[in-house]
C-alpha cells in the first residue's frame, strides 16, 4: 500500500542529510497521498543510515497507524494539524538546521532583505510564539501545530506564498505540494536565515528591501503571469 509514496518520503528524508539540514535523527519529512488522504512519515528515532523505504509509517489524519511496524515520528501530530488546516499542502519537513533554528530560538521572524528571499517567500518568514506551559505539558506536538496555524491565521498568511515557519525555542517547519518540495523549501529557509544573519552582522542598521522588489521577484516566479523558467508544454 502506498509503495510509491513511501519511496518518495524515504528519499526526501535522505535529502535532509545530503543538504546538511539534520544531525543524527533531528528531523523528519512526511507526504500526504492526495488520492487516499493518508500520510506517510519517517519512523521515530530511526537512523537515516539504517532506515529503508519499507520503514516509512502510514497514518490517517487522526494519527492512527494504518501500515508499518515502527512508531511514526513523534512530530506526527504537528504535521497532521498542518495537513488538516491546508488541503493544498501535501508535504511537510521539520528540521533543527543551524541558522534557521537560531532565529527560532531568538523568537524572531526572518526579515525580507533581498531577492533570494523573495524568490520563495512573500514577506518575512514568521516565527510562531512559544508554547505556554500548559500547552507543553498537554498535547505538546499537536499544540505545536496549533501555534503555527494561529500565527498564519492571525496575519492572514497563505502557506503556498510563505511555505515555512519557525516555532519559538524549537525549530523549522516547511511546506510544499509534496515531500520533495517541502525539503527544497526547508533548504532555502536555512540559506535565507544564514544570509539574514550575515546581513545584520555586516550592517546592524539594515532595513528591509523594497516592497516593489519583493513583488517583482516573487510574482515573476509564482504569480499568475509568471515568466521565470521554461513554460510547460
Amino acid at each position: 500500500m502506498l509503495k510509491k509514496c513511501k519511496e518518495k518520503v524515504f528519499r526526501a528524508n535522505l535529502q535532509l542529510v545530503e543538504n546538511k539540514l539534520v544531525l543524527y535523527t533531528w528531523g523528519n519529512v512526511s507526504e500526504r497521498d492526495r488520492e487516499s488522504g493518508l500520510v506517510v512519515i519517517k519512523p521515530s528515532g530511526v537512523s537515516y543510515a539504517e532506515m529503508t523505504a519499507d520503514d516509512m509509517v502510514v497514518v490517517d489524519l487522526d494519527g492512527n497507524v494504518v501500515e508499518g511496524q515502527l512508531r511514526p515520528s513523534s512530530d506526527t501530530p504537528t504535521h497532521l494539524e498542518i495537513y488538516k488546516a491546508y488541503p493544498e499542502i501535501c508535504g511537510v519537513t521539520h528540521t533543527h538546521s543551524t541558522f534557521a533554528t537560531s532565529w527560532a530560538q531568538a523568537g524572531r521572524d526572518i526579515p525580507f532583505y533581498g531577492t533570494t528571499h523573495a524568490d520563495y517567500f512573500y514577506g518575512d518568514i514568521p516565527c510562531a510564539r512559544a508554547l505556554m506551559r500548559q500547552e507543553v505539558e498537554g498535547e505538546y506536538e499537536k499544540n505545536t501545530g496549533l501555534v503555527i496555524l494561529e500565527r498564519f491565521q492571525k496575519d492572514g498568511l497563505k502557506p503556498m506564498e510563505v511555505p515555512g515557519v519557525l516555532v519559538k525555542s524549537h525549530g523549522v517547519f516547511a511546506f510544499g505540494k509534496d515531500a520533495a518540495e517541502s525539503v527544497h523549501n526547508a533548504t532555502v529557509m536555512e540559506e535565507i536565515a544564514k544570509m539574514a544573519f550575515l546581513t545584520e552582522s555586516v550592517n546592524p542598521e539594515v532595513s528591509r528591501a523594497d516592497r516593489a522588489m519583493m513583488d517583482k521577484h516573487f510574482l515573476r516566479k509564482h504569480g499568475a503571469n509568471a515568466y521565470y523558467g521554461q513554460a510547460k508544454k
